[in-house]
């Protein structure tokens, strides 16, 4: 059965994730998202959107944590599908708007925040878990984050693994706006018309140089293997058996549940300001 829906309307593409539960980050999953990327370059979009069903309490519960290696494997390498959908997504020619409703966790927040927009409803949050569950982000990863907000603030989601509020993420610059449940596919679908009525040339080139730009950050071969035999210690570790050892989601993040069931006081419309 699909995990994703994908629909097009005239120069802009969606993308919808459609896993029950709670859009655990399988292969499965992944290996749609980036058929679905691949599709819609083909038929030129010149925008597309990524989001899950109306009304969803979890957007996404992260990495599938059943599918990580229990035999001391890095499930963090170059080829992991989820390294493989954060590339496909900045790579792709077009801009990625992400529209985002409740809540995020671990390996989803690397995929949202590889979007080229996020718009955001006002009872959002994200929180990156890996620490929880005994894994360290692997160096493209942390690029990842590196790139779209500030260090110490990057510094306290990895180290707390805590829920991060839609407006804290927006005074971060992380989130481009914060929107209504019941504004956001209209507004979204509003900003990705503005997007698609520009040159599509013109956007694939400075998505590009944006992307070429912000990567240059130069290692040493040296740190790089320091780095790479750090993070083999860990899936040696107990901490690393035991983080992936549990019988269900809840077990994992218990607070997912009541997080994504807390409400939060109205946030009336808002955009990011520079």
């Amino acid at each position: 059965m699909p995990t994703v829906i994908t629909q097009v309307e005239g120069e802009i593409g969606t993308i919808t994730l459609d896993r029950p539960k709670v859009n655990a980050l399988s292969a499965e999953l992944i290996a749609e998202i980036t058929f679905a990327l691949a599709e819609m370059k083909a038929q030129s979009m010149r925008v597309v959107i990524l989001r899950a069903k109306p009304g969803v309490k979890v957007f996404s519960a992260g990495h599938e944590v059943t599918e990580l290696p229990t035999n001391g494997r890095d499930p963090l390498t170059y080829n992991d599908p989820l390294s493989q959908v954060a590339r496909a997504i900045q790579l792709h020619p077009c801009p990625v708007v992400a529209m985002v409703e409740g809540s995020v966790w671990g390996g989803a927040c690397e995929l949202v925040m590889s979007c080229d927009l996020i718009v955001a409803g006002e009872d959002t949050t994200l929180a990156i878990t890996p620490a929880k569950i005994g894994v360290p982000y692997n160096i493209s990863g942390m690029m990842n984050f590196m790139k779209v907000a500030p260090i110490p603030f990057i510094k306290e989601m990895l180290f707390t693994a805590q829920p991060v509020s839609a407006r804290r993420l927006m005074e971060r610059g992380i989130i481009n706006y914060i929107v209504p449940r019941e504004e956001l596919e209209r507004f979204t679908q509003q900003l990705a018309a503005q997007i698609a009525a520009t040159s599509p040339l013109a956007l694939r080139i400075m998505k590009e140089e944006l992307r070429v730009l912000t990567s240059a950050h130069p290692i040493t071969p040296e740190a790089y293997e320091r780095i790479q035999s750090l993070r083999r210690e860990v899936y040696d570790s107990e901490d690393y058996k035991e983080g992936i050892r549990p019988s269900s989601p809840q077990d994992w993040f218990p607070e997912r549940i009541a997080a994504a069931s807390t409400t939060v006081h109205a946030i009336n419309f808002t955009k990011r300001t520079s």
